[in-house]
């Protein structure tokens, strides 16, 4: 594992150590990386609905369309 150091304000090295002991994370690395993956995990989320968003429209759907996904769920 490579290893990262960061200059913070005291404000903000405060902030992190209040929310590593509020959140039960071990330490502000541990903290930090969450908040990294997640920023990582919002980012491909977003990318997922900008190119929902540019394709093309679809037929719209009704009850019978989620019956039919259900049956193939059940089917497996």
């Amino acid at each position: 594992m490579s290893t990262m150091n960061i200059s913070l304000p005291d404000a903000l090295k405060s902030f992190i150590d209040d929310q590593v002991s509020l959140r039960g994370y071990s330490t502000s690395s541990e903290y930090v990386r969450e908040l990294i993956r997640k920023d990582q995990d919002r980012q491909h989320l977003r990318g997922l609905v900008l190119a929902g968003a540019e394709s093309a429209p679809t037929a719209p759907v009704n009850g019978d369309y989620f019956e039919s996904l259900r049956a193939k769920v059940r089917k497996g």
